[in-house]
């Protein structure tokens, strides 16, 4: 079969499974980008993803995965939601989960149509495949540039001039050399508003950043106690940051997605909503989300911080019983979620009793440094 006809041929399956873009490349990553990452690792601004060193040669090598890979394909699915989520910002009551997260889980809807792929592959073409949706060691915003889904933006993040920065990557391996000639997709020019709009002032410049500082990073990476400067920055926000994707001038090109499981239209429950769930209810409810894998107790960590966040005296009731929980973390946010929403004599109040009674050295630090 011709170079031209295959392509064809794997051009429309991909499509035909319900992606929106794809794209060929070689497998070379070049020693910019390699020395760019090398740093980023070197300074800790991975923070906690310490997986993130121990795969950094299968990072700079794919064929350290797959050794007779020859080709990336690339793919592209755009979840595009129905508005803007920086209106969400202003709901001081409600529990903002990042777009991405308030349906299905992407990540099990990719890899279906990927293996559905695969197979095919397989079975037509006679051609064994590796299938990857960003739980592997790839550095998949720097190939999807090089097959032509887009640019990585100032913000890190593609950006596509269809679909703004509104594109899950995913990839498939392959062993026969395919190529698309790489086109410049664009650029940010002079713009930065993704950087001028990050809460927390994650970025340190063009194309890079500080993951301890993102808030996506802190609400579903970061195990520990919520850094104490940052916590009022993070707002409502319980499940990742869409504020650096949504400010993206490119997106007034984009259209909502036509997955129906990656629809981001269910509305946002209330934060007083989720303060009296427990574990089991946290997993019924987000069974189907990627939520779901940073557990319950930093759901609640997260969910606790935004009821400080919220002005809203009416969530102290629902706090005061987090104040019993067996985990530290939790009960040292409570500390200063309610500490935002008390008034003084009650604060001073419940700090003298909880000293009293409080013997976790994390605990008593919050209760100190909360005044």
């Amino acid at each position: 079969m011709k170079m031209k006809d295959l392509k064809k041929k794997i051009n429309n399956e991909v499509l035909n499974n319900g992606f929106d873009v794809l794209g060929f490349t070689k497998v070379h990553v070049n020693k910019e980008i390699e020395k760019n990452y090398s740093e980023f690792l070197k300074n800790n601004y991975h923070g906690e993803m310490k997986w993130l060193e121990r795969h950094y040669e299968k990072k700079i090598n794919p064929r350290l995965i797959w050794n007779d890979v020859k080709t990336i394909l690339v793919v592209g699915q755009n979840y595009a939601p129905n508005e803007n989520p920086l209106k969400y910002n202003r709901e001081r009551n409600k529990a903002n989960i990042s777009v991405y997260a308030r349906n299905h889980d992407y990540h099990k809807i990719m890899q279906d149509k990927l293996l559905n792929i695969q197979s095919w592959l397989k079975n037509e073409l006679k051609m064994q495949s590796k299938v990857f949706v960003d739980t592997s060691p790839i550095l998949e915003k720097y190939f999807a540039e090089k097959a032509n889904l887009g640019w990585q933006g100032k913000h890190t993040n593609l950006v596509s001039k269809k679909y703004g920065s509104w594109l899950f990557l995913g990839e498939i391996f392959l062993p026969i050399d395919i190529e698309d000639k790489y086109e410049e997709q664009g650029d940010c020019g002079t713009c930065e508003k993704c950087l001028d709009i990050c809460p927390t002032n994650a970025f340190l410049g063009n194309n890079k950043i500080d993951a301890r500082k993102c808030i996506s990073y802190l609400t579903i990476e970061h195990k520990g106690p919520i850094p104490m400067t940052l916590r009022k920055k993070i707002g409502n926000k319980v499940y990742g940051c869409d504020d650096c994707l949504s400010i993206c001038p490119w997106n007034k090109f984009s259209t909502e997605t036509k997955e129906d499981k990656l629809n981001s239209n269910k509305s946002l429950s209330n934060l007083d909503f989720f303060l009296n769930f427990n574990k089991q209810k946290f997993e019924a409810y987000f069974s189907e989300s990627p939520v779901k894998r940073i557990g319950w107790e930093r759901f609640l960590r997260n969910i606790i911080i935004a009821s400080g966040n919220s002005q809203n005296i009416s969530l102290i009731d629902s706090l005061y019983p987090h104040l019993k929980n067996d985990y530290p973390i939790i009960r040292g946010s409570c500390v200063w979620s309610l500490f935002q929403l008390l008034c003084r004599k009650e604060k001073n109040k419940l700090r003298r009793k909880l000293l009293l009674e409080e013997k976790n050295e994390y605990v008593i630090y919050e209760l100190r440094m909360n005044s």
